[in-house]
């Protein structure tokens, strides 16, 4: 999406954000929804005119993080930290946002499959092949993201059968 079809929110000094699109000031929670929505946008800084949108995000998971189950466990956040600084830094940003892409098609095309055999046939064998295809991928995609960060997957218990 290009930067003119973008919502634009401007930051001001008190902290609050404005949405210009809607003439309102909006909370991170409203911020949130359009990210949901997949609203395009960008967040300003009223006084120094810089795009904040990352640190607006940020903020954001923080207080997803805060809130209920965390997404991230400690380990990962730690994971993440290393990879800072690092000669795999961007590498590992750029599989990481390949990764959260791959999933999001995953679970797209898993919802769209469910939905399409419970409309066909509850009992379906669809289900079984989708299940099989869904564990191969996402083992895959575990053991190349612990390739990029240079260290060991986690052993398979069902591995030492």
């Amino acid at each position: 999406m290009n930067d003119e079809a973008k919502r634009v929110i401007k930051k001001y000094p008190n902290r609050r954000l404005y949405d210009t699109a809607e003439s309102k000031y909006v909370t991170l929670n409203d911020v949130r929804k359009l990210v949901l929505d997949g609203v395009g946008f960008c967040v300003i800084d009223k006084k120094s005119g810089e795009d904040i949108t990352r640190n607006i995000l940020l903020q954001i998971i923080i207080e997803q993080e805060e809130a209920g189950e965390p997404l991230f466990s400690t380990d990962v956040l730690e994971q993440l930290i290393g990879f800072y600084g690092n000669s795999v830094q961007g590498v590992a940003g750029d599989f990481l946002g390949q990764s959260l892409q791959l999933f999001r098609e995953q679970q797209q095309r898993f919802q769209d499959q469910m939905r399409e055999a419970m409309q066909a046939n509850p009992m379906s064998s669809v289900l079984g092949e989708m299940t099989r295809q869904n564990l191969e991928l996402w083992k895959q995609m575990q053991e190349n993201f612990f390739k990029a960060g240079g260290s060991r997957p986690p052993r398979d218990e069902a591995d030492d059968d």
